[in-house]
């Protein structure tokens, strides 16, 4: 009994150090339209990596980007985004190979599933980089590209050379292993 104790207390240990989370994680988005450039920003990304299921789940609440200037906000909110509809874009997906970490090394990864904004999902593929620190911390950084009219976000012929059709998405997000 004793054996049998100590057997699924370490499976459990096991599979629950394979569930990593994230609070607090950064996106940025970048337009590069021909008359305007600007960045959209948050520190809000929210995650979880599992690898004993090789599950990647991220959302972020669209609410909490920032490009630095309140109006713009507001309109990308209201007019675009439409947040009041659709508050969150989120991605759900596999890694292609789950990778083997060695601690301070940076992985190159891929990972393919479903990205969800302004109620439109799509399949896409995200390049990016795993690692691990000493203190058993994951670390993610990758990046996508968003063509607005695959997600029927419209851009306005007027506002058409100061929002681009493609935003470049990048993150990087430290997760911590559940307890």
């Amino acid at each position: 009994m004793k054996r049998l104790l100590l057997f699924l207390y370490f499976v459990s240990t096991v599979a629950q150090s394979q569930t990593f989370i994230t609070e607090s994680g950064y996106v940025n988005f970048l337009s590069k339209a021909s008359l305007n450039e600007f960045n959209g920003e948050s520190d809000q990304l929210k995650g979880l990596i599992d690898l004993s299921q090789n599950l990647l789940d991220f959302y972020i609440d669209l609410n909490t980007l920032q490009t630095g200037i309140g109006l713009r906000d507001k309109h990308m909110r209201d007019n675009y985004l439409e947040t009041d509809k659709y508050p969150f874009a989120e991605f759900t997906g596999n890694l292609s190979v789950i990778p083997t970490l060695i601690s301070g090394t940076k992985t190159p990864v891929t990972a393919i599933g479903n990205f969800k904004i302004h109620g439109v999902e799509r399949e896409i593929e995200v390049q990016g980089t795993l690692s691990k620190n000493a203190d058993g911390y994951l670390e993610l950084e990758g990046g996508f590209d968003v063509f607005l009219s695959d997600y029927n976000i419209e851009i306005p012929k007027l506002v058409f050379y100061e929002l681009a059709e493609k935003q470049e998405v990048t993150f990087n997000a430290v997760f911590k292993p559940k307890k």
